[in-house]
């Protein structure tokens, strides 16, 4: 065990992370046990449950270009010069120990993104992000919701806001994690805990089988005992209309009866998450057998060609998390570990949606919370550093083969369009078909918000 003496680099090599990543990743275990805060994710019962209370009063917006989007979370903040801005030109305790691999387009990426530099003419790097807090926990809330986080308001995530705005396509939730989100990401924030995201609390890629709560009947339970049941229930509500029971909670109760049963008993909804109907090739594709740290299944592959069956099957909102990249210690360890995966399963991501026709439609965001330092520190690791840093946007109408914005020689400052965070966010519902700057109501409706006060989006971004 280390001394309470030894430095906080020391610490985080033992430990896997900073003090504040540290305590975000304990708080998140100690949220999933206790099942802390609904907002934070749903049950189906939930989710139907408390879709009535939310009913009324919903804004209606135009479908935009993209009808669905996958956004891959990558927390503990990537280092942007071991991705997609290295600095091969600059001084050794800048530049970092890998090399480049030359992309489709002329440019460059880190050796580490070898695979995603092939497919570079599909996708769009911007490299002058501007974030504001260094902190994990308060700039991934930022980062999911668009503000900064405040004691007076709780603000929604995006998910949470297209669910809103957009409502549910098909039989599916609009709004899925896999295999959970992120808890300091927020949750719903001022609007209903029915546009919370539906999820999984089970991993495709992990070992053994792969069964969704809430999507699997029990063993016990054959189809006919589940109609007999459903037929029971509706036998004793009927007893307590006759009794003039509260009507207004029975129609209530009733409407997500039907839509969790309806949910349950669906060939094609539950067929959306069987991954053994994909191909040997597309599964491939994705990339497999990939381990991280302790023999542990990396899955990010599995968990991308997740997401794609779910938008493919009218999910609007997938949000993937994938790997802990808190790399204040040997930053070339945490990149050998998690980069391999990630630039295999990524880049079949991109290149499976291309040949469905689905990368039009489907826009695809790659995020970090912020940057690193632009010098390596003497533990061989990056600080947090939030003033520039780089993150991926791909598909949904907007641009290809882009790499938008710079920073300096050193990645200290942006040199050149500079993006705040909100612009960034700002261009992502601006595909959705959702002007960020419409105001919710909040309070009942006393109040109005911007869903992203300020932000613009970067029209250097929309084709």
């Amino acid at each position: 065990m280390p001394s309470q003496h030894s430095s906080p680099e020391r610490r985080a090599a033992s430990q896997g992370g900073c003090d504040g990543f540290l305590q975000m990743r304990m708080q998140r275990r100690d949220a999933m046990r206790v099942g802390f805060c609904s907002a934070l994710g749903l049950s189906m019962g939930d989710l139907f449950r408390i879709q009535a209370e939310s009913a009324q009063g919903a804004v209606t917006v135009k479908e935009g270009k993209a009808r669905s989007v996958i956004h891959l979370h990558l927390p503990g903040a990537m280092a942007q010069q071991e991705s997609w801005d290295p600095k091969p030109e600059a001084p050794s305790e800048y530049r970092g120990a890998f090399g480049v691999a030359k992309t489709s387009n002329g440019d460059i990426f880190s050796e580490n993104f070898a695979r995603l530099a092939k497919v570079s003419d599909k996708i769009n790097v911007v490299r002058s992000v501007v974030g504001k807090i260094p902190d994990h926990s308060q700039a991934t809330y930022h980062l999911f919701t668009g503000y900064t986080p405040t004691t007076v308001i709780d603000y929604p995530q995006m998910g949470s806001v297209v669910s809103h705005l957009l409502g549910q396509r098909g039989e599916l939730p609009p709004y899925i994690a896999i295999p959970n989100i992120h808890s300091f990401s927020g949750g719903t924030g001022y609007l209903s805990s029915s546009v919370g995201a539906f999820q999984l609390n089970a991993d495709p890629g992990a070992a053994g089988d792969f069964r969704v709560r809430d999507m699997t009947i029990p063993k016990d339970v054959v189809p006919a005992q589940l109609e007999r049941r459903n037929h029971a229930r509706k036998i004793i509500e009927a007893q307590m209309r006759r009794l003039e029971a509260d009507t207004d909670k029975l129609d209530t109760m009733d409407g997500f009866y039907k839509s969790a049963f309806s949910l349950l008993t669906s060939e094609a909804a539950r067929s959306a998450f069987e991954l053994g109907e994909e191909s040997e090739a597309t599964r491939d594709l994705y990339g497999r057998g990939y381990k991280l740290k302790q023999n542990a299944p990396a899955a990010v592959g599995e968990r991308l060609l997740l997401a794609r069956r779910l938008v493919e099957s009218g999910v609007r909102f997938v949000t993937v998390n994938y790997g802990s990249w808190d790399s204040h210690v040997d930053i070339k360890g945490t990149c050998n570990e998690h980069m391999p995966a990630l630039d295999h399963a990524l880049t079949g991501l991109i290149t499976d949606l291309e040949q469905r026709g689905l990368l039009d439609s489907t826009l695809v965001m790659v995020t970090t919370e912020f940057g690193r330092t632009p010098k390596v520190n003497s533990s061989n690791g990056r600080d947090h550093w939030a003033r520039v840093y780089s993150m991926l946007l791909a598909g949904g109408g907007l641009t290809r083969g882009q790499i938008y914005g710079a920073s300096d020689a050193t990645s200290s400052e942006p040199s050149r369009d500079a993006v705040p965070l909100e612009d960034f966010l700002s261009t992502v519902y601006h595909q959705l078909g959702i002007d960020s700057s419409v105001r919710l109501p909040a309070f009942g409706g006393t109040r109005p918000i911007d869903i992203v006060k300020g932000g613009k989006p970067v029209k250097g971004l929309i084709a």
